[in-house]
């Protein structure tokens, strides 16, 4: 289970849990979402103990440093054992923002109830005025 040499950063991110399928670990790096001691990770990219892994993913960030190098996915408890986590702290569940939702049945939006939505997002700037810009 544990190696000592290297390993691709993809594999490694996806071994320890961080994301759910390699896919997902592998269109990271290939987004560029993955850096691997401050430089930008292809997925091939080797991972040995030591390094630092900094990844982008659910709009937070995540900074670990690899303590072990594994090859297959393996339980929770275990993955935790491979790296130290040095991610800040997520945010308050309070301070995301509130998604409006309409009543059901409540038909289409009217164009008052858009410039409304837009004046309450600060999106204030009407077409005319972006035209005569």
């Amino acid at each position: 289970m544990a190696d000592e040499g290297t390993v691709r950063v993809d594999l490694w991110i996806w071994s320890v849990r961080l994301v759910k399928t390699r896919s997902q670990a592998t269109a990271a790096c290939r987004g560029g979402h993955v850096r691997v001691n401050d430089e930008r990770a292809k997925p091939a990219t080797a991972v040995r103990p030591g390094d630092e892994i900094r990844f982008r993913h659910d709009g937070r960030e995540r900074i670990v440093t690899v303590q072990r190098v594994i090859r297959k996915r393996v339980g929770a408890p275990v993955a935790q054992e491979c790296y130290i986590d040095k991610s800040p702290p997520p945010p308050p569940r309070e301070a995301l923002v509130p998604i409006a939702k309409r009543e059901r049945g409540a038909g289409r939006p009217t164009k008052r109830d858009r410039r409304e939505l837009e004046r309450l997002r600060g999106l204030q700037m009407s077409r005319n005025a972006s035209e005569h810009q």
